[in-house]
């Protein structure tokens, strides 16, 4: 008998520890907040958690899915210490950091193919694509998918995501690189195309942006010179920049020729780093800075004028 009891003991036993098991298995035992505090590739992420006042939130119940910038990507933005992130305002950090959070949980196998909008903590959408190349974030790559969580699942992403400032005009307006390219809207727009209005629209767009360096070696020496050119030429030029959908860096492939709103084609490259190159130029311009979100579009910045 007693023999017997021993036996239905141990087995007890041996299904409690079954169940805890699978229980462990089932739900993860730490929260967002823990697992970003835990990792050291995250460290300045949690820096800028703490500064921002999101612990208990991303530490709270929910379902949560976090594009999580890895100490790199903080570096790349210029945050990289503490000093620099303690040195943004609380309220413009906690909402660059809303924009890295997503209400409710997506895995890496539950994204769609293609792009897929979606809406952000920070009440502005990120644009999350999935192709043959992996899975990006408004063109940056996730580098590390499915990190679970207590309350939702963590992707590292390899750059620090910055909400859309306003639609294209006004995402070149606050960038003093693209004065040049301000001031050419404004003039061009005085003639039969409202260059302005058109990117200022619903959109998508995608813009290739000529810096201020681009436009001075395309022949426009001041801002004066730009206003004094022919609005209808520059309309031209402005919208052959102009392909009229969201067109991630992840979403360019080689010897792609989108169509612009001028009507002509442009020929991206991707051999030795992005190009793109106009009809008219000899050489492709180099692409410099890439994926800058707007509320209607996406802009990459160039290092030359596109020629038609």
């Amino acid at each position: 008998m007693i023999k017997h009891t021993k036996v239905l003991m141990l087995a007890s036993m041996l299904l409690f520890m079954l169940v805890s098991c699978k229980k462990d298995e089932a739900v993860p035992a730490k929260t967002i907040a823990a697992l970003v505090t835990e990792n050291a590739n995250l460290s300045l992420l949690r820096v800028a958690v703490v500064r921002a006042g999101l612990v208990e939130t991303l530490s709270g119940q929910g379902t949560f899915t976090v594009f999580a910038p890895d100490n790199t990507a903080f570096t790349a933005a210029g945050l990289g210490t503490e000093a620099a992130i303690n040195a943004v305002p609380e309220a413009t950090l906690r909402q660059i950091l809303l924009y890295h959070v997503l209400a409710q949980e997506y895995t890496s196998g539950s994204i769609p193919s293609a792009t897929t909008e979606l809406n952000t903590a920070a009440d502005a959408r990120v644009y999350v694509t999935k192709n043959s190349n992996g899975v990006f974030v408004n063109g940056a790559a996730v580098t590390a998918a499915d990190i679970d969580a207590q309350n939702g699942v963590v992707h590292v992403v390899n750059k620090v995501l910055m909400p859309p400032p306003g639609n294209l005009v006004q995402l070149a307006q606050a960038n003093t690189n693209l004065s040049f390219l301000v001031a050419a809207v404004v003039r061009a727009s005085q003639g039969t195309t409202n260059v302005a209005a058109v990117l200022s629209g619903a959109g998508p767009f995608t813009v290739f942006a000529p810096t201020n360096t681009a436009f001075q070696n395309a022949g426009f020496p001041t801002i004066e010179s730009i206003q004094q050119a022919d609005p209808n030429t520059l309309a031209s030029i402005l919208t052959y920049h102009v392909i009229a959908a969201r067109v991630f860096s992840s979403d360019l492939t080689e010897g792609a020729r989108p169509a612009t709103l001028n009507g002509a084609n442009v020929t991206i490259t991707l051999t030795g780093g992005a190009k793109v190159k106009g009809n008219s130029n000899n050489t492709a311009s180099n692409i410099t800075s890439t994926n800058i979100i707007a509320s209607n579009g996406v802009v990459h910045v160039i290092d030359a004028v596109l020629l038609p």
